[in-house]
Order: C-alpha cells, then sequence, then structure tokens
C-alpha cells in the first residue's frame, strides 16, 4: 500500500526521498495548518495565545499522550528544541558537578553540551560504549547499579547506527535511586516503533520531536515530564507561569504539569502542524504499528535485493541482521561518503555519518521507490 499521494508537496517527481530519520517529508496535511498559525496571528493578534494555550496546545499534547499512552497529556512540554528542555532540566540538578551516566553513541546535542560542561568541571560523566550491541543493556544496568548517579541518559534508538532499545523500561528500572534522573532520548523512536510509557510516566522523562517520523517539521519537540519531579528548574522562562500572569508574582511561581519546562515566546505554528497531521493520521487509521509494519516490509525488500545484486558491495551492516533497529538502515564502509553524495547526484536522498551510510524508510515510501532506490545503488555505488 501507498500513502505517497498524500505528500505531494514535497515529493516532486523524480525525488527519492530515503532520509526519514533526517528530514522526514511533510504531509499536505500540515500545508494548510501552517496557513491557519500565520490568519490566526493576523486575526487575533495579542489574544492568539488565548488560542495556543486554550485550545492548540491542550491538542498536541493530547496526541503525544495518545501515541506514547500517558495517563497525563499535561505532562507534556512543548519547545523549539530539545536541547532547550534538556538544559532547564539539567538546571534542576543539585552540585557543582552532577555525575552522568550515558552512552558513547548519544545525538550530537547532547554528546556536546556534555563535553563542553567536562572542560569546565561542570558534569562528571561516564559513558557506556553501544557496541557489541548483544551486551550492551546488561552491560549499562551494570553500570547504573554500581554507584549513584545524579543523571542516566540513554536513547531508545540510537541515530548513528540505528540500533534500538528493545525494552527500555528494563534499563530505567536499573537504576536503583529514585532521585536519580532518568532520560531517554526518543527523537528517532516516536513515530517510528510502537512505544507504551504508561509504566515509565512517574518515573522517566522522555524527549522527542516533530522533525524526524512525527512529520511535523522543526520546532515542535517535546518533553514528558514526570509529576513532582524535577519541580522548579533554574532555567526558566515566563511562559513557565504563563497561568499565573493575572496574580500577583510573589517568588517564582510555576505552572502545573510539563508547563513547568516552558521557556519564553516561541512560534505556535510547529504545533498547528503537529494537530493537523496527527488528525490526518487517524482520519485514515494509520497507526504507529502500521508505519512500523510498512517500514519493516520495504527494508526487507532492499535487504533482498541488496543480497540478490550485490549492492553496497563490501559494507557491512550495522547493527548486523536480526538485532532490533529503528526505521533506518546503516551500512558502514570507507566509500560512505563518496556513496552517499553519488547518490544524490542521482536524486536520492540518504545520510551519511563519518563512515556509515544511513538509508531511511517512512509511510511516504512504496515497493516501487525501494526498486528506483536499488536501481540508482547499483549504479552510482561500486
Amino acid at each position: 500500500m501507498s500513502w505517497k499521494q498524500h505528500f505531494s508537496r514535497f515529493l516532486p517527481p523524480g525525488r527519492l526521498h530515503f532520509a526519514a530519520h533526517s528530514h522526514h517529508p511533510w504531509p499536505d496535511a500540515s500545508f494548510e495548518a501552517h496557513q491557519q498559525a500565520w490568519l490566526d496571528a493576523a486575526r487575533l493578534a495579542d489574544t492568539k495565545w488565548d488560542r495556543v494555550f486554550g485550545e492548540v496546545l491542550p491538542r498536541a499534547q493530547a496526541h503525544v499522550a495518545r501515541v506514547l499512552g500517558l495517563p497525563d497529556a499535561r505532562t507534556v512540554c512543548f519547545a523549539p528544541s530539545t536541547h532547550e528542555l534538556f538544559m532547564r532540566l539539567w538546571s534542576t540538578l543539585p552540585g557543582p558537578a552532577p555525575r552522568v551516566l550515558t552512552t558513547d553513541g548519544e545525538f550530537h546535542s547532547f554528546t556536546r553540551q556534555m563535553r563542553r560542561l567536562e572542560e569546565d568541571g561542570a558534569a562528571i560523566v561516564e559513558r557506556v560504549a553501544v557496541e557489541p550491541f548483544r551486551t550492551f543493556a546488561a552491560r549499562f544496568a551494570a553500570a547504573a547499579a554500581a554507584q549513584r548517579y545524579d543523571l542516566v541518559y540513554f536513547s531508545q534508538v540510537f541515530f548513528h547506527t540505528g540500533f534500538r532499545i528493545e525494552d527500555p523500561a528494563a534499563l530505567v528500572r536499573s537504576v536503583p535511586d529514585p532521585a536519580t534522573l532518568v532520560v531517554v532520548d526518543g527523537y528517532h523512536a516516536y513515530m517510528a516503533v510502537p512505544t507504551d510509557w504508561s509504566t515509565l510516566a512517574r518515573r522517566a522523562f522522555y524527549l522527542a520531536g516533530g522533525y524526524k517520523y512525527a512529520m511535523t517539521g522543526e520546532g515542535a519537540c517535546f518533553m514528558h515530564c514526570p509529576p513532582g519531579v524535577a519541580p522548579r528548574p533554574r532555567n526558566t522562562g515566563w511562559f513557565a507561569s504563563f497561568g499565573t500572569l493575572s496574580k500577583a508574582q510573589d517568588g517564582v511561581p510555576y505552572a502545573e504539569g510539563g508547563a513547568r519546562f516552558m521557556g519564553g515566546t516561541y512560534d505556535p505554528a510547529p504545533l498547528y502542524r503537529l494537530n493537523a497531521v496527527q488528525d490526518w493520521l487517524m482520519r485514515e487509521g494509520i497507526t504507529v504499528a502500521a508505519i512500523r509494519a510498512h517500514v519493516e516490509a520495504l527494508q526487507r525488500r532492499f535487504l533482498d535485493r541488496r543480497q540478490r545484486d550485490g549492492l553496497l558491495p563490501g559494507a557491512v551492516l550495522v547493527p548486523p541482521a536480526g538485532t532490533a533497529r529503528g526505521n533506518f538502515l546503516v551500512f558502514r564502509d570507507a566509500r560512505a561518503g563518496d556513496w552517499h553524495r553519488a547518490l544524490l547526484a542521482g536524486g536520492v536522498f540518504t545520510d551519511c555519518r563519518d563512515d556509515r551510510l544511513r538509508i531511511g524508510f517512512g509511510l511516504y515510501q512504496d515497493e516501487a521507490d525501494v526498486d528506483g532506490l536499488a536501481a540508482v545503488v547499483g549504479r552510482a555505488c561500486r
């Protein structure tokens, strides 16, 4: 089955886009929503925020809560980036140098920030190697139990390899101290693999956003915030007290729920797009499980074509076949950069990280697209 027709504005004829894990095409349903944000600003002026906070944002919270199985949508906080949300959470940690347990495979923004804090002695970081994949969960759980940390942070799907943690709850449970903040980076898993956060809702923060598989574009990042955990971030903005602005501002009040992590004024248009995309998915009856099944079928087709036609000769599939992965395939080879450039010249969008060519799959592709990809790979990647 193909839903390609719903992405007509982002997929002109001749474009083969296989980078859903990087910049996912937006469905046509988001176009009018983006326009509506502009029209509301023109029509309502300053009072547009009444609509944003009274209607648009609660709908977006409800959509995220539905996808993740959260018991209370009010625990969801939005911001333009996950980095912004994380730094507010970081500001709740005690002491001059919080102790952090993480991995060597986290996304650039977190990795860069931790390294910079380490330079100034403002963080003490232990990193568990993601590879070998087979033993990662046991090694990480052992490290989490070995000593006390202020923060434990790991990805549900690792951006560099596509390796997926099959049971995030087990890793969360391995953290013995209830005062330790546990954060799961779900950006490459949200709307890509079915995720039920209901049993973790009171224990673990969940960071994700709309740029990738949520098909919403930039600016619709969010964090699920367990109730009562880290209630007063020092890094705070005036939106974190938006619900209290009509009262006398004694001290530093915070809104309830995830809104305590809000910052300052931001563009609400991404939330309009988020709602429109989720409404469209619901009308079509497209669930995350359906997206995942569609993607797995496309991945199998490409891997079958690779074996049959000898595509990407010598490249190593990471993680190996049979290992849990997200919605993209990673091929490790010294020629990855050359292959990436050759594919782009042939009209195929992929992306490359170091010696790894990443090929992503999504709802907007069909079997014909995979066959077209295989044909270009066969010509360009030798």
